[in-house]
């Protein structure tokens, strides 16, 4: 099944950015279990010093992904204990994303 590539902004708080990081060395196992279960393939976040937050990962389809996090009890206690971090949230941080446009991708342009 082809997969999407999804890409993401959030800000982090500048002053919760060490605290964010912490969070993320280690999440918790029944989290990570269940983001890949519902499809969060790949997924990576990037952190620039000023909190501006970079997420992607891919899946065969958004909408299926963020439905099946929203069916898990771990990802009600996650998104809770996340949502604090953030500037101008709108909604909970799975779903209250900024979502980038690709606008490139080199292995559509190479030959096949």
């Amino acid at each position: 099944m082809d997969s999407t590539r999804v890409c993401f902004q959030l800000q982090v708080k500048p002053e919760l950015i060490p605290e964010y990081t912490r969070r993320h060395a280690a999440i918790w196992p029944d989290m990570a279990q269940a983001l890949k279960d519902t499809g969060w393939n790949n997924y990576s976040l990037f952190l620039r010093p000023d909190g501006l937050l970079i997420g992607y990962f891919e899946t065969p389809s958004l909408e299926a992904a963020q439905a099946g996090m929203a069916a898990t009890e771990v990802n009600a206690r996650w998104q809770a204990e996340m949502s604090e971090f953030f500037v101008d949230l709108d909604g909970a941080p799975d779903t209250g994303f900024f979502q980038l446009t690709e606008v490139f991708h080199l292995e559509d342009q190479l030959p096949r």
